[in-house]
């Protein structure tokens, strides 16, 4: 666990690939749990200490989550996530390339629970919700390409079947299309950057989480940062 901002109010981490936020079924312990023991052991908590759950990335998603410390910021952030008032950035390396270099994807999406899979649809269908993003081409390699996406709703899977439904599915991710798995049972999908506004002291955060440290990972990163510079 890596911890990438924190104050008296929340605390914002990068999420390791196969940890999850909150428990599950599996009994595996939560990230949530984790912080709670690092900061006790840190501070020497005598009591409890409250972290509470904000929002969730996939098990085999990495990246950047906010945890409220207080109950006042969590019940804040719930609502400021809820109106969309935080702007979550993502990185994904997808095999194929998208026939447009950027573009603004439009779906309706139903998750079904039975087998934790969700469809996408190009015209409204029962049960389905209304999904946007918006992607960008910014790293071309030679089998995979980085694209970052920004989030304008909030579904289930949502990045990965709306990349997947234009021939661009995330490496690694066999339920969306995928050839192969990676090796480590991730997926490349990274949330990259959260920004918002405090929801305690009104100062603006803007957060960055490293990406995995992984050579494909470093080399398409590189191609990004250069194809900004020069741009």
């Amino acid at each position: 666990m890596q911890v990438l901002y924190e104050d008296n109010h929340i605390i914002i981490v990068n999420k390791a690939a196969g940890e999850i936020v909150q428990g599950d079924k599996t009994g595996d312990t939560p990230l949530s749990e984790i912080i709670k023991q690092y900061i006790k052991e840190r501070d020497s908590k005598p009591g409890n200490v409250f972290i509470g759950v904000v929002h969730r990335l996939d098990r085999p998603v990495s990246g950047v989550v906010v945890f409220a410390k207080t109950s006042k910021a969590l019940s804040r952030l719930n609502a400021m996530f809820a109106s969309g008032d935080v702007h979550k950035t993502y990185w994904a390396i997808t095999r194929g390339n998208p026939e447009k270099p950027e573009a603004e994807l439009h779906h309706w999406i139903k998750s079904i629970e039975r087998n934790n899979k969700s469809y996408a649809y190009n015209v409204p269908a029962e049960g389905a919700k209304e999904a946007r993003l918006a992607y960008k081409l910014i790293a071309r390699g030679d089998k995979f390409n980085l694209l970052q996406v920004r989030l304008m709703t909030g579904r289930k899977h949502q990045i990965r079947v709306q990349l997947s439904s234009i021939g661009c599915p995330v490496r690694g991710d066999l339920k969306y299309g995928d050839k192969r798995s990676n090796p480590d049972g991730s997926i490349s999908l990274h949330a990259r950057n959260i920004s918002f506004v405090h929801p305690v002291s009104g100062k603006q955060i803007d957060v960055t989480a490293p990406v995995p440290d992984e050579k494909l990972w470093k080399a398409l990163e590189e191609i990004a940062v250069n194809e900004r510079n020069n741009g």
